[in-house]
């Protein structure tokens, strides 16, 4: 396929993906296993160079030992790492969950705050976090998480040209209408998972294969 070079031709050619995406993932949500905005925030500070999978293996038994924020608060770091060695960098993420709840309990009344510049003052809550944690667990579009399989995928559809993830978002921002942000990355983590791979996409089955021109497109 020709890269589309008029804006109508870019607009139509965003439209086919998105439909794409809906006909592949309609109803798809948050892969992180939550019962509240606060389980939702610790689940994404342990996702971190660490699969969902994994995450979801810890966190039951985890929430089930530490069931308040107050619980979270209270506990030494040292402790916590302990109870999620297997998440990877426990040591940092045990010290960004006991500060977040800290934080949360005395800066915001134990309530995790709805809006985005509050979010980033919690520790452990970077912009994708805070992101992730607005929309899947307030349903608030604050922006469109970023992860690695949405950064690579938006740069083969071309739509973005950039690699640092928070230069990515801008570009899906400006492309993408609000009501799709927190869907949109939602869908594209799982084509990522299922179909458009790092490695080894399966561009043969791909339903997108007729409209995307990426460099490392398999024949």
């Amino acid at each position: 396929m020709k890269r589309p070079r008029s804006k109508a031709d870019k607009q139509a050619r965003l439209r086919q993906i998105l439909g794409i995406l809906d006909e592949l993932y309609p109803n798809v949500t948050c892969a992180l296993s939550h019962s509240n905005a606060w389980e939702l925030l610790v689940a994404t500070i342990l996702s971190a160079q660490c699969t969902d999978e994994r995450v979801n293996k810890v966190t039951p038994g985890l929430f089930a030992k530490y069931p308040t924020i107050q619980d979270f608060a209270a506990v030494r770091p040292e402790v916590l790492a302990v109870d999620i060695y297997s998440t990877g960098f426990f040591n940092n993420k045990a010290k960004s969950i006991v500060g977040a709840a800290q934080t949360i309990l005395r800066d915001f009344g134990g309530e995790i705050p709805r809006d985005l510049e509050s979010l980033l003052t919690v520790p452990g809550a970077a912009r994708k976090t805070a992101n992730v944690v607005l929309g899947s667990g307030f349903g608030i579009a604050s922006g469109v998480v970023v992860d690695t399989h949405v950064g690579r995928i938006a740069l083969r559809l071309d739509l973005t040209r950039e690699e640092h993830p928070v230069k990515v978002e801008r570009d899906l921002i400006a492309a993408l209408p609000r009501e799709r942000w927190i869907l949109f990355s939602h869908q594209l983590i799982h084509f990522g998972r299922q179909i458009c791979a790092a490695r080894r996409p399966k561009c043969g089955e791909c339903a997108m294969a007729s409209i995307c021109y990426a460099e490392d497109k398999l024949a």
